[in-house]
Order: structure tokens, then C-alpha cells, then sequence
């Protein structure tokens, strides 16, 4: 893809979010990875329903400006977003948002390390919570940097998500299941608690991964060892 296209489509996904109620204000950031050192992000202080293509800011791996704007800065969360990259060379993009949902979870210090539903198996594994950290703040990469070499997918403590992926389409529809998933086990709760898939079928539906074309890591397999032993 050409760099404007990737612009747009950071836009679309920026629109998205904000037109589903994940973010509000000038809540959430969305940035990629164009090449070795190189990456867009969303300007801070700015809501994701007017972002276009020309305000997005072009850093370094240091979080140096090569190019905006006059006026527009890199997202505050920016040191969250870069340490992603630094600890994986198969991150392209990252999402950060507060879909309301799973959230909540994020604010009740609920987990989601479970599996329960088909589609968020084999998409996205089981979902930990990070521990609390001050936004904008170095504590937030610190507060993720051990999870990210099993998850895609995290809640961040009395934050909101966070989702990683190849490219930003694949972050952002890793957060619309996270969300979804989110609904779907606030609703189980309430008719009465979750109940888990079998590991003989978790096993099948990670297996299942590599035909379908899924990328990034996914914890499946390492949980369940772990209660093997």
C-alpha cells in the first residue's frame, strides 16, 4: 500500500471507533509502523472524528517529529504505542481505545482469560489485564511490555484496550471482537456465569489458526500447558 492509503485507512479506522462509541473527545490512538524507524500517528488533543489523512504526524522510533502539521504533536500515548514495536518485529500497527464494554471489565480488574466463545478463540486467545499505570507516562510501556509476547489483545487496568496487529485493519477487528466478546460474557454473567470450551476443542480451534491465515501470537496453547503440569 502507498502511504496515502495507509493514511486513509488509519482515518477510517480512527472514524470508526469514535461513530461505534469507543471513544469520545479526544480519547484513543491509532498509529503504524510505514518502515524501519518510521511510523504515523494520530496527533493528541485531537477527537478521531475529525482526523484526515494530511493530521496525521510522522515520527521516529524516539518519538521525534519528521513531519505535521504546524501545531500537531504526536499521540500523548505514543511511548505505550513505540514499545509494541521495539518488543515485536511482526507489530505493524496498534489501537488503543475504551470501548465501553470491555472497559468495564478493565475497571471491575476483571480479566478475560477464558475461553468461551469460538470466534475469540481462534482470534484472539485469552485476554489478560495489565497492571495500573498513569497515562502518557513510561509506567504504561512497563505496565504492558510482559504480556505482549503472548497477547495481541490487552485490557489495560481502569484504562480501557489495547490491540496490536500486522497491519491496522487487523488491530482494529481484533478490538471489535474484543468488544463484542466483552457483550456476549456480560450477558452470560447475567443469564447465570460463562461456561468454557472443552481443552479438546480449544486445542482443535488453535490448530485451526494456520488455515485460516491468523497472525500474531496467541496464548492458547501455553494456558493450557501450564494447567497440564
Amino acid at each position: 500500500m502507498s502511504e496515502q492509503e495507509i493514511r486513509e485507512q488509519i482515518c477510517d479506522v480512527c472514524h470508526k471507533m469514535w461513530q461505534l462509541g469507543w471513544v469520545a473527545a479526544n480519547d484513543g490512538n491509532v498509529s503504524v509502523k510505514l518502515e524501519e524507524d518510521i511510523y504515523l500517528t494520530t496527533p493528541t488533543g485531537m477527537s478521531k472524528s475529525f482526523i484526515t489523512p494530511e493530521k496525521l504526524v510522522k515520527i521516529n522510533g524516539e518519538g521525534d517529529i519528521l513531519e505535521a502539521l504546524e501545531g500537531l504533536k504526536p499521540s500523548s500515548e505514543i511511548k505505550m504505542h513505540l514499545r509494541c514495536y521495539q518488543e515485536r518485529n511482526d507489530i505493524g500497527a496498534v489501537v488503543h481505545a475504551h470501548p465501553p464494554t470491555a472497559t468495564g471489565f478493565a475497571v471491575a480488574h476483571l480479566d478475560m482469560d477464558r475461553y468461551t466463545m469460538i470466534e475469540s478463540v481462534l482470534t484472539i486467545g485469552s485476554v489478560p489485564i495489565t497492571p495500573y499505570a498513569t497515562p502518557s507516562t513510561y509506567e504504561v510501556p512497563e505496565a504492558i511490555a510482559p504480556y505482549l509476547n503472548e497477547h495481541d489483545v490487552l485490557l489495560l487496568e481502569n484504562h480501557g484496550a489495547l490491540t496490536v496487529g500486522t497491519d491496522v485493519l487487523t488491530a482494529y477487528y481484533r478490538m471489535e471482537t474484543l468488544e463484542l466478546w466483552a457483550k456476549i460474557s456480560l450477558t452470560a454473567h447475567l443469564l447465570g456465569g460463562e461456561k468454557e470450551i472443552s481443552r479438546e476443542n480449544v486445542d482443535r480451534l488453535c490448530s485451526m489458526r494456520k488455515q485460516y491465515n491468523l497472525t500474531g501470537r496467541h496464548p492458547g496453547f501455553k494456558r493450557y500447558r501450564k494447567e497440564d503440569k
